[in-house]
């Protein structure tokens, strides 16, 4: 039979991943081969060592040890190998696979649930520890003009959610400190039952499932660890932001219960639809009426930006309508890479409707000095 882990590495059954880091650097040191020549008990330690932190640094193996103890890698069957083989229920009980994919464990998850039977899943039960409710995701947009997604704004969202309670800092105890262990569970959370040839795990009855047991609750939250409260987010809106794009804010969202973790908040940023700019990307477009004469002869054109900036535009002598004349750097910001993208006028003409009789004197004489018949283009 193996050693239990836990006392193996010498930490607690709710001991932290960087706890378990520690002690089996420690000890891994102390036992090394290297260090102890031809010391038959150092180099049995050693491998009970690895083998402790073998099980204890894999999510799936830790979970499969605080519910099934030593059977779950019963019959010689490696840890983590899945229980594809082992019988970690005894006698006549099914062969759940915990490696993922969809398995008899799959299956049966549901149908238990119908007759009210706990929850086979593998890793949702957490890391050795008792299933938490972890805190929702909390979710809201916001609709922007374009020019505000150039400079980048600050935004501002008021909401109600649970939060964690000030009392008894998210432990949901009358002292605020974390609950002692479950001694029925041992810390998992669930408890192991027989009905006829099925062996399952149920929420343990002592602690509700949390591992830890509560024996005078939190005034304030009555045990939940968490309080229902008005709350206000600042959220950052970078400049260059596209329209569509999702920003998280993680541990913003609701408390998890006696405390487990937050869940994050996701902010959906749409762009309202310019008058003067198209965006392509990190490339603006703005459609600008020139004169006939500046198109034909050449000249330049003044522009406003999306930053309000004016600058004069240069345009080749014979410039047709519908080319695009581009204004380097003067686009939106590139939020991922840095820098500016591109402005692009989209040429166009005005056909003037009321004309002098000096301007038609002009224009009747430039249309006498065409050279072809096809007309000026």
């Amino acid at each position: 039979m193996n050693k239990n882990p836990y006392e193996v590495l010498g930490v607690a059954r709710d001991a932290t991943d960087a706890d378990i880091k520690k002690a089996y650097h420690k000890l891994v040191m102390k036992y090394h081969p290297d260090r102890n020549p031809d010391n038959k008990d150092a180099e049995e330690k050693f491998k009970e060592v690895n083998n402790a932190f073998d099980i204890l640094k894999d999510p799936q193996k830790r979970a499969a040890y605080d519910r099934f103890g030593d059977a779950a890698f019963a019959n010689g069957n490696a840890a983590g190998a899945g229980f594809g083989g082992a019988n970690p229920f005894g006698d006549g009980a099914f062969h759940f696979n915990m490696g993922g994919g969809a398995g008899m464990e799959d299956i049966l998850r549901e149908a238990m649930r119908g007759f009210g039977f706990g929850d086979f899943g593998g890793a949702s039960h957490g890391s050795g520890a008792a299933q938490q409710r972890g805190g929702r995701d909390l979710l809201d947009e916001v609709v922007i003009d374009l020019k505000d997604a150039y400079f980048g704004k600050t935004h501002t969202v008021k909401f109600s959610s649970n939060v964690q309670c000030e009392k008894c800092h998210g432990y949901g105890t009358a002292d605020g400190k974390p609950a002692p262990v479950c001694p029925k569970c041992g810390g998992s959370g669930f408890v192991h039952t027989r009905q006829g040839f099925f062996a399952m795990e149920t929420p343990c009855p002592e602690c509700n499932g949390l591992g830890r047991k509560i024996d005078k609750k939190c005034s304030e939250c009555d045990g939940t660890g968490t309080q229902h409260k008005q709350r206000t987010l600042e959220v950052k809106i970078p400049a260059g932001i596209e329209d569509g794009a999702r920003l998280r804010l993680a541990g913003q969202g609701e408390a998890g219960a006696n405390g487990a973790s937050a869940g994050d908040f996701y902010l959906d940023v749409r762009i309202r639809p310019d008058k003067r700019f198209e965006r392509r990307g990190n490339d603006l477009i703005m459609r600008i009426d020139v004169p006939f004469t500046t198109l034909a002869l050449g000249g330049e054109i003044e522009v406003e930006t999306i930053d309000d900036k004016k600058l004069e535009v240069k345009v080749p002598a014979g410039t047709q309508v519908g080319e695009k004349l581009r204004v380097r750097g003067h686009g939106m910001p590139n939020v991922r890479r840095g820098g500016f993208g591109d402005l692009y006028i989209d040429v166009a003409i005005k056909i003037p409707t009321k004309l002098t009789d000096k301007q038609k004197k002009a224009l009747s004489e430039f249309a006498e000095l065409k050279s072809d018949k096809k007309g000026w283009f």
